[in-house]
């Protein structure tokens, strides 16, 4: 694994201060853990493993006179370059490109510099980029980023959450809390099994990240190998191509035009959406459930949370979550609709796109953050849980009209419906009905010692089991 990039400017208050975007400005010290992946400096770097790793290939290969197996010193040289790669040779690479206005070129005539001091590898420096297309180099150094971060920062993140969700789960398991579907109350659950729920979703989505099998290819400007093989019609191409790229731990794909065709890629940013869509319903779920009172938040010392009214403790990560995931999916979105859409066998509108994965997943990385943060200061408030199901008899109307079902009586839904629609029902008059019902005595003392608190199913029993089987 690459050695990560320096912070840099993610600690420099005057560089934050006049950077146009805010994940490289406010939130930027949020963001160090994909700096080494999707700046610019990862890139390059990227290019150079691609790049040094066909040399490598070549040189390996004995139908290929031309390029003779490597030495020791030479392999260790070259694997250097990419182990050592500093901001300064990123920075010498650039200075290139603005020269010759081509970042991959650029990148070549860098290696070239280099191997043109050894001894050895000076005489190859021609079978540097030797066939390639610039996009052989940067698919795999694309998807060697994306794995990268999955790898590093993301998958690592998510699991703070879904780790966080099913703490809470069982700390809560058994904490009566009225339901609310369509905003109105509705049949009791637990404030753990309401955890569990998306505890589960969310390693669900999680998992899905990890499914991806991203996908390269090395086999030329339009995918046919035609320069390979008019040059050497004896060496199996395909067979070569294909121990590059799986030796990057990605899966070869031996139909493309000039680009791999992204669709692995769409499969990954729409994974990474549907994840960000399950943490925008947790957020909303629980800015209400705070507004509500069900949850109180952990002051902390010398944090305001109003600029004029003292008393306040916001929700201020819920939100800071919610707009970020919303910038997020949008750019996900349209990062998972427009990268496999390339013109005939090529053009370049995906480029400039591509550029912009790490702004998308930096809005979530850093939504998740907020989120995972607003869940630390949350703590239960039994009291107000407990005031709303008692204040909210109406709901246990349900697990009636059941028994009264179960034992024949007519009408059981439209009774309850006449009794409670629209007006609600206290406990003594729920009591009363049921007093009156024609139901076997110790199913009537049994709905009598129930309660909208101890009305909960198997919400307890969901709530402890999960996180068993993630």
């Amino acid at each position: 694994m690459p050695p990560p990039i320096p912070s840099g400017d993610s600690t420099d208050r005057t560089a934050t201060l006049t950077a146009l975007s805010p994940l490289d400005g406010r939130y930027a010290p949020k963001l160090d853990p994909l700096r080494p992946w999707f700046s610019e400096f990862g890139l390059i770097r990227e290019r150079t493993r691609v790049e040094l790793a066909w040399v490598a290939a070549l040189a390996a290969s004995p139908a290929i006179a031309e390029v003779p197996a490597l030495s020791a010193a030479s392999r260790k040289f070259l694997d250097d370059l990419t182990a050592q790669f500093s901001t300064a040779d990123a920075a010498a690479v650039k200075a290139i490109e603005a020269r010759i206005n081509h970042d991959v070129k650029a990148l070549e005539y860098w290696i070239k510099e280099r191997a043109a001091g050894h001894a050895e590898l000076a005489p190859l420096t021609e079978f540097i980029h030797f066939a390639c297309t610039s996009e052989d180099i940067n698919n795999l150094a694309h998807a060697l980023m994306l794995e990268g971060a999955r790898k590093a920062a993301m998958l690592p993140a998510l699991d703070g959450v879904v780790a966080r969700l099913v703490a809470l789960a069982h700390e809560h398991a058994a904490l009566p809390m009225l339901s609310h579907t369509h905003g109105q109350a509705a049949t009791p659950t637990t404030l753990g099994k309401e955890m569990a729920n998306v505890a589960a979703r969310l390693q669900l989505a999680r998992d899905s990240i990890a499914r991806v099998r991203l996908k390269g290819k090395m086999n030329g400007a339009v995918g046919n190998f035609n320069p390979h093989r008019a040059a050497y019609p004896g060496v199996d191409w395909e067979k070569l191509a294909r121990g590059v790229v799986e030796g990057f731990g990605l899966e070869y794909n031996p139909y493309t035009t000039q680009i791999e065709p992204h669709d692995c890629f769409a499969e990954l940013f729409d994974a990474y959406a549907r994840a960000n869509t399950v943490v925008l319903d947790l957020c909303r779920d629980l800015w209400l459930y705070i507004a509500f009172g069900y949850f109180r938040q952990r002051a902390v010392a010398g944090e305001v949370g109003s600029s004029t009214m003292p008393h306040k403790v916001n929700p201020i990560d819920f939100e800071n979550a919610e707009g970020n995931l919303g910038i997020a999916n949008a750019l996900l979105r349209h990062l998972a609709d427009k990268l496999p859409v390339s013109r005939m066998q090529r053009d370049l509108s995906d480029s400039t796109a591509l550029r912009n994965v790490g702004v998308a997943l930096g809005h979530s990385l850093l939504a998740w953050d907020s989120c995972l943060r607003g869940l630390g200061k949350l703590e239960a408030n039994p009291e107000r849980l407990a005031a709303d199901l008692d204040a909210s008899w109406e709901v246990f109307t349900e697990p009636v009209q059941t028994v009264m079902r179960r034992h024949g009586i007519a009408n059981p839904y439209e009774q309850l419906k006449e009794l409670t629609r629209g007006r609600g029902i206290t406990r003594e008059g729920l009591h009363a009905f049921i007093r009156q019902l024609a139901i076997p005595e110790p199913e009537k003392q049994r709905l009598l010692a129930l309660t909208p608190a101890t009305y909960l199913g198997y919400a307890a029993e969901l709530a402890r089991r999960v996180g068993e089987d993630f």
